[in-house]
């Protein structure tokens, strides 16, 4: 008897220690995909910057790649990518918070069961149909605003439709599924004993959600909120159907391109300098997006800290 478990004990140490093992393998091979992602995009996207210039690069305004004379500016591209990003974001995110409050305190289970299965799908439906479904619905109702608003104008150039407000009310309903998602489960992880104690202190439902409930899931709701930033500035196939995509001043009304369409539209048939630009571009949304990551990890840590 003592020898079986001697054998079981002696069995349980050895498959803790080939699970340690695993875990490091996997930990090591996921943190040296991100140091040989960032190697391979700085090898690739900086002979350009030495080539071409930064200055010329990251602030000139003009894009004419194929000119006798070319030009690789992208500071329009840059700011769209900023502008539209964060447009996106004060638009999705209220919107997406609100719903996930809806669906975990709110709602009755019957509707909620209805409901989240609808959010569910809205993370399912390709980039593609997005992009499609702004085209027939969305292009040309703003192209009807676009015409109210310029009537009489002989200076705007008119873009159908496919335009900066476009490509921002596109990706503030393509974050929604992300962030609805990911806050509901942080606002169900929220013990109830918060909010049995503020409800027995004379606080309404309301004021026990916002007050009391959200203050309590604002980790996952940061989160939550990264993650849809994430998917904001990555996306490429719809903006590139409903943005218009060309190199204009971020403006509400103007066709605008973004980082990830810039790439899109254009590595098919570039060659030479102008490939190694459009490899430079790839490295700026790289960057762009590690600044952001970081930042908003930092506020999440303050957070947690207070």
């Amino acid at each position: 008897m003592h020898t079986s478990i001697f054998a079981n004990h002696k069995n349980k140490s050895i498959v803790e220690i080939i699970a340690h093992i695993i875990f490091v393998v996997c930990a090591l091979v996921a943190v040296m995909a991100v140091f040989a992602i960032t190697a391979y995009m700085i090898i690739n996207g900086s002979p350009a910057l030495f080539k071409v210039g930064i200055k010329e690069i990251l602030f000139n305004t003009k894009w004419a790649p194929a000119a006798a004379e070319p030009h690789f500016g992208i500071l329009y591209v840059i700011l769209t990518s900023i502008i539209g990003t964060f447009a996106a974001i004060l638009l999705g995110v209220p919107v997406a918070l609100l719903t996930a409050v809806f669906l975990a305190e709110v709602a009755p289970k019957k509707l909620a069961d209805i409901v989240r299965p609808a959010v569910t799908l809205l993370a399912g439906i390709p980039s593609v149909i997005y992009g499609l479904l702004g085209i027939l619905i969305l292009n040309p109702l703003m192209y009807k605003l676009e015409k109210a608003v310029f009537a009489g104008s002989s200076t705007h150039q008119y873009t159908g439709g496919s335009n900066m407000l476009s490509a921002i009310l596109v990706l503030a309903i393509m974050i929604l599924p992300t962030v609805i998602n990911i806050s509901e489960s942080a606002l169900h992880a929220v013990p109830d004993h918060l909010r049995s104690a503020s409800l027995a202190l004379g606080a309404s439902k309301i004021e026990t959600i916002f007050k009391v409930v959200i203050p309590a899931a604002k980790s996952g709701i940061i989160s939550a909120i990264v993650l849809g930033v994430g998917r904001a500035i990555g996306e490429a196939m719809a903006i590139t159907l409903v943005s218009g995509s060309s190199v204009n001043a971020p403006l509400p009304f103007n066709s605008v391109r973004f980082l990830t369409t810039a790439i899109v539209s254009e590595m098919g048939y570039a060659s030479g300098l102008h490939r190694q630009v459009l490899f430079t571009i790839g490295l700026v949304l790289f960057v762009f997006i590690m600044i952001i990551n970081l930042v908003l990890t930092g506020i999440l840590k303050e957070k947690e800290e207070d």
